[in-house]
Parts: structure tokens; sequence; C-alpha cells
């Protein structure tokens, strides 16, 4: 008899410690496969900018079988355009006039082959006009090429409309599309009967600035000069714990 009660003890420390290993090991396990439950969803976020900067830019030139002719006649030709931007309303610190150059075009043979003889040579000057005033870029941009009937040639460049403070709404914009990805993931998670926890990871894709209403993405980012008005749109990709 004494024997026997004698098993009983270490039987029952052995018993106790088989269910408190047993519990210990359920809360380990539930709280490790909690741990990796964790719910990805991409966030969004797009504002309307205006442009407040407009650049248009152009060449003008002129051809001559004389190099000295060719060069001269550019050179009293710009002070013409010069004339004109500024009756359209543009300063001189809003022009910006570069050095002439010029190239030798050579004779081409019947066969096709460039030949040595010079044909005639191409001398021009590059002229760089901005404002603030995005609307008086894009109207000289569809009259400047009109001072052919000057007996100008001048090349016209498309206009570009930029926005000077991108930086700054690079960052909110992103922190708006990282909000919008934890308000979806909280929806889900309470949809499901779960609680949404901590941010595990998140990663921001790029920016893409486009036309307005425009539909245009790639995987390297858009920064759209060719319009006034446009879209800036950021997308975040965040991983949250849910328990």
């Amino acid at each position: 008899m004494q024997e026997k009660n004698n098993l009983l003890v270490p039987l029952a420390v052995l018993s106790g410690a088989i269910v408190l290993s047993v519990l210990i090991f359920s809360f380990v396990w539930k709280s490790a496969r909690n741990a990796d439950q964790t719910i990805t969803v991409t966030g969004s976020a797009k504002k309307t900018i205006v442009s407040d900067l407009g650049i248009q830019r152009g060449t003008l030139q002129a051809a001559s079988s004389d190099r000295r002719t060719a060069y001269q006649i550019v050179a009293q030709q710009m002070p013409v355009v010069l004339k004109y931007l500024a009756d359209k309303g543009f300063t001189k610190e809003q022009i910006e006039v570069f050095g002439i150059t010029g190239y030798p075009v050579f004779e081409v043979s019947s066969q096709g082959y460039q030949t040595q003889n010079v044909s005639h040579y191409v001398y021009s000057q590059r002229f760089e006009v901005r404002s603030n005033d995005v609307q008086k870029i894009k109207d000289l941009s569809l009259t400047l090429s009109s001072l052919v009937e000057k007996g100008l040639d001048v090349q016209v460049d498309m206009p570009e409309y930029l926005f000077t403070k991108i930086d700054d709404l690079k960052i909110e914009i992103q922190a708006e599309a990282a909000k919008n990805a934890m308000d979806r993931a909280g929806k889900i998670a309470e949809a499901t009967g779960r609680n949404l926890g901590s941010l595990r990871n998140a990663r921001m894709g790029v920016i893409q600035i486009t036309p307005l209403n425009s539909n245009m993405v790639t995987d390297y980012g858009i920064n759209d000069v060719s319009s006034i008005d446009k879209e800036i749109t950021a997308v975040v990709s965040a991983s949250f714990e849910i328990d």
C-alpha cells in the first residue's frame, strides 16, 4: 500500500507537467499562428494639379552657300524674334538666347553617297521663353511659327508645362495612399470578424504624373510635361497583422 502511494505522487507530477506543457504549446502555437496571419492591400491616392511654369523653345535658322552669309542672316533676324516676344508681353528676364552654331551640308552623288563638296551652310540660334503664365506660353506656341511671314525660318518645339512644387506634393500624396491602404485593410478585417494589427511592411510604388483623365501607367513612372492640367497618382502596397 505504501509502495502504491509512493507511485501516485510522481504520476501526479508527471501528469501535471504534461498538461502544463500542452497548455504552453497551445498558447505558443496560437500566438505564432496569429503572428503569421497578415493581410496585404494596395492603397492609392490621386490629386489634380495645374502647371505653374510654361517653357517654349525655338530655333531660328538660315541656310546659304556662303558660311558668312548664313551667320549674318541669323544674327540680323534674332532681334526680330526678340521684338515679337516683347510685343507678346514677355520681358528680357523671361527670355534666354543661346549662341549661334553652324555646320556644312555636303552634296550627295547620283549613287546616293555623300561627297566632300559642300552644298551649303546652315546656321542656327536657339532661344527659350519661360513664364508662370502658362496660358500665355500656350498662346505663344500657337503663333510663333507665324514669323515665317516675315521671312524667318523658325522651328518651334512643343511647349512644356511644369508643376514646380512637385516634391512637396509627392510626400503628401504618398501619405494619403498609405492611409487609403490602412482604411481598406481595416474594412476587410472588420468584415471577417478580425482586428487590424500593426503594420508589417509597406512598399511605395512609382509616382505617375499624367494628363487629366488619362489612364497611362508605366513601371518606371510618368512625368507629363505636355498638358497644363494634370493628375498625380501614388500607390502603396502594405501588409498588416490581423488577430
